[in-house]
């Protein structure tokens, strides 16, 4: 073999992945072949029938050619992944790359394009065909060599189906015995390329993947069954998701959530995108979700050492450690002794949800990663704490269950809204939560056990999981099953009863049909991966989203023979009940709608496939609930006096945005006048709850100088660290020198996440090699030149002086003017860093 034939036989290899030895010899063998096809040239023109002989032709072609034009209707991930290789190889040979697909009926597969940009970057030139709604079919490869060029037209798509075992007809025209045709070919394709395409940026790519839906079509290699060696790669979602973190990175951030449904492979993701790391932590609450965790990151990470930290074990001889946040969150073990800050380059919490917990705090603000991963499947805060703002509200990638349902990663759900008339009125509300004593009387009646009994033997379901809400209440409907000759069993914690059993047992003998039933309390929400399961029952009142979709989630995952998850719920007038609608659906809960039309959400709001159907005495409740509904301002002020009792002091902005219920503040937000967090003060004074200091400053300039920050627009995030000099840590300044201003840009932008406008924009993207002159720079031609312009009542420049008001100097030493100043600023730091994300 010349020099030449090594030379492209290691940039083939380049960018090749490979687990062990055996890879690379594999790789080395399939590139010197592909080397050996080229040398001459297979005149075939007619490619018919169920083979791979296409493809081999195909391959041939990549493998010379310097130019490649493909247009064909789909790109399927499959298929992808059949040419990715050549592609790689086509690209380190220096050969132009450029591709137009179509999006009629969605089934161009966003992961597929994630793929081929995540290994080729922009170096191919991705375009979709402009008009959605018009039918393009269109399949043809074109290819230029250096002493001529093929063209392979016909009917195959990319996809593994047509380039491999379809029953597809193809042509070959040959660009030196047909040059006439070859050209024409490839001048439209050209012409539809520059008049009639779209490029496929980052921003296209995103949206395209959020509206996308799993088509109505069915293709053969969604049902093939071929002998195969599984291997363990990103898929889907996951190629998606890892694209968007890589991106994240770049752009400077080192921390990021991953909200996406249970059942798409989170903790594999995790794996994936923790290969270019050396040290990795995994925490997690339970152990069986670490052990899981562990025989998937084995499976991705094959030469890495694993280990474990809990109460029984402290490996720290490892790359990949698993941890129990309930041990490792001690702080004996976060010390010098065990861990420095910077041991680990790469955290994975996972069910991100519990990380407002004081033991998962401790580890997040020990240790100093250079990227920390959340995954969770329901973000909503539990506890009134904010999970968001662990991870600078950077939420990466986003799937909820809605979604992940209509891409087809979920099975559908046929939801029984079952009438209960128990009484739910009358039990003492605690807290937010029902008194569980009294609960558990109304609960665990005979009448109500027949009724779930009644209704579960209508459906013929081999696994089902029921949620409970107490011990007894688990124990009393085990019982009442068994005695009705269905086998049950009680998972909960604690001393068992005569009819409970161990989580890993009651699993066990579900999984093998020895039980049909489990009735858990707060056991089973998360971390448990029974795909088989094909019923859930609530049989307790759910007013949490997260608790009713972790619920859920339980029973969605994909299992062989399981064509949906059949759910029964067992609903009563217990409080929020009409909240059940925009759970299942994902809709928002517009509260003036709900108070006007009473029932709002419809059948087409559900995911597709899924059937929802509510009992009509249920409706009542639901039109009941409604009308007793307050009106949107006296819900905002209960909503501050509950968040003021949580806290248990006066809130503030920044905590009344942090705490506030999500579907209070979208319903807020939507009318300026009611929003209170445009003039806080002005709503602290209607409400009687101003301190002696605040009203010192209501209706002042001070005041208005506050009102100013929560109002002010804000693009990008450049006047936070103008209006911080100001502040000064707590001593205010009416002047800033150049120096002033310089520290606290310095200061603002060393934090990665908060630099992430300075690296999306080209003129400020290498700010890290800046001095004083280039911070100077912008803080003139930006934030200093719009607030002296467009506020000169408070800001003004005096020579080498940026200012403030000379008549705010008799408000610096109140109390209250200092601690409003640096709350409004808090407050519009983290909606901007929210809200940014929302609207991008």
């Amino acid at each position: 073999m010349g020099v030449e034939k090594l030379e492209l036989l290691n940039r083939g290899l380049k960018d090749i992945e490979y687990k062990d030895i055996g890879d690379v010899y594999r790789k080395i063998e399939e590139l010197y072949k592909r080397l050996q096809l080229n040398q001459g040239i297979d005149l075939k023109k007619c490619f018919t029938g169920c083979s791979d002989v296409f493809l081999t032709e195909l391959k041939k072609a990549f493998g010379r050619a310097n130019e490649i034009n493909i247009i064909v209707s789909f790109l399927m991930e499959s298929g992808v992944r059949l040419i990715l290789d050549d592609l790689i190889f086509a690209k380190n040979r220096g050969a132009k790359i450029r591709i137009i697909t179509g999006r009629y009926l969605n089934i161009t597969q966003p992961s597929a394009i994630y793929l081929l940009k995540d290994r080729l970057g922009d170096y191919a030139d991705i375009r979709f065909y402009k008009e959605e709604n018009i039918s393009f079919h269109p399949k043809a490869y074109i290819f230029d060599y250096n002493n001529g060029g093929d063209i392979f037209i016909g009917s195959s798509n990319l996809s593994e189906s047509a380039l491999t075992m379809g029953v597809e007809w193809n042509y070959r025209i040959e660009k030196t015995t047909n040059p006439e045709d070859f050209q024409e070919f490839k001048s439209e394709f050209f012409r539809i390329f520059e008049e009639n395409s779209l490029r496929v940026d980052d921003d296209l790519l995103k949206k395209y993947s959020i509206e996308w839906k799993k088509p109505k079509l069915i293709f053969d290699e969604n049902k093939k069954d071929k002998n195969v060696i599984n291997l363990f790669r990103p898929k889907g979602v996951q190629i998606e998701a890892l694209y968007e973190l890589k991106r994240s990175r770049l752009e400077g951030f080192n921390k990021g959530l991953v909200v996406a449904a249970t059942g798409i492979g989170k903790t594999y993701l995790a794996a994936f995108d923790s290969l270019e790391f050396k040290r990795v932590l995994f925490v997690a609450h339970r152990e069986e979700i670490l052990k899981q965790a562990a025989e998937s990151f084995k499976n991705v990470r094959t030469k890495d050492k694993i280990g474990f930290f809990n109460a029984e074990v402290k490996d720290l001889d490892c790359e990949i450690l698993f941890a129990s946040v309930q041990t490792l969150g001690k702080e004996e073990y976060l010390s010098d002794e065990y861990f420095d800050k910077n041991f680990f380059d790469y955290i994975v919490i996972d069910e991100f949800h519990h990380a407002v917990s004081s033991r998962y705090m401790n580890i997040i603000k020990y240790f100093e990663p250079k990227f920390l991963l959340g995954l969770t499947a329901t973000p909503e805060r539990l506890d009134n704490k904010d999970i968001f703002e662990l991870c600078d509200y950077n939420v990466v990638y986003e799937l909820r269950l809605k979604d992940a349902i209509n891409k087809g990663y979920l099975v559908p759900f046929h939801y029984y809204g079952i009438y209960d008339e128990t009484d739910f009125s009358n039990i003492p509300v605690i807290n937010g939560k029902y008194n569980e004593e009294k609960l558990e009387e109304v609960l665990m009646l005979n009448k109500r056990a027949d009724l779930i009994l009644k209704n579960y033997l209508k459906f013929d379901k081999q696994r089902t999981i029921a949620f409970c809400s107490s011990k007894r209440h688990a124990e009393y409907m085990a019982e009442y099953f068994n005695e009705n000759k269905i086998k049950s069993c009680a998972v909960y914690s604690g001393e068992k009863g005569d009819f409970s059993l161990e989580r890993d047992k009651a699993i066990e003998k579900l999984k093998e049909g020895e039980i049909k039933v489990i009735f858990v309390v707060d056991m089973f929400n998360e971390g448990v991966d029974i795909p088989d399961i094909d019923m859930v029952m609530f049989l307790r009142p759910t007013e949490s989203p997260t608790v009713f979709l972790q619920q859920l989630g339980r029973g969605l995952r994909k299992s062989k023979n399981k064509n949906y998850l059949t759910v029964l719920d067992f609903i009563g007038n217990y409080k929020k009940a009409n909240l059940i609608p925009f759970f299942l659906s994902g809709s928002d809960y517009d509260i003036e709608r709900i108070r006007k039309s009473k029932y709002v959400v419809k059948e087409e709001d559900f995911p597709d496939g899924c059937i929802v159907d509510f009992d009509f005495r249920i409706i009542d409740i639901f039109k009941k609930q409604a009308n007793d509904l307050m009106g949107i301002e006296e819900i905002i002020l209960n909503e501050y006096l509950r968040i003021k009792e949580f806290l248990g002091y006066k809130p503030l902005r920044h905590d009344f945005y942090k705490y506030i219920d999500d579907a209070i503040y979208s319903n807020m937000k939507k009318a300026s006048k009611i929003n209170i967090l445009n003039d806080y003060i002005e709503f602290l004074h209607k409400n009687n709850e101003l301190d002696e200091d605040e009203e010192k400053i209501y209706g002042t300039l001070a005041h208005k100088f506050i009102n100013f920050i929560e109002k002010t627009s804000m693009s990008k995030s450049y006047k936070m660290p103008v209006l911080l000099a100001f502040y000064n840590n707590g001593n205010i300044k009416l002047k800033l020198s150049d120096e002033d201003i310089y520290k606290s840009f310095k200061d603002f932008y060393s934090n990665p996440s908060n630099a992430v406008d300075m690296l999306k924009d080209k003129g400020t993207a290498n700010y890290k090699s800046w001095g004083k002159k280039e911070y100077l720079k912008l803080s003139r031609e930006n934030p200093e030149k719009f607030l002296a312009k467009t506020n000169p009542e408070f800001f003004y420049r005096d020579g080498e002086y940026f200012c403030l008001v000379d008549d705010l100097n008799v408000y610096l030493d109140n109390k209250a003017f200092i601690k409003h100043f640096k709350d409004a600023v808090d407050y519009r730091t983290i909606r901007y860093y929210k809200e940014r994300f929302k609207n991008e």
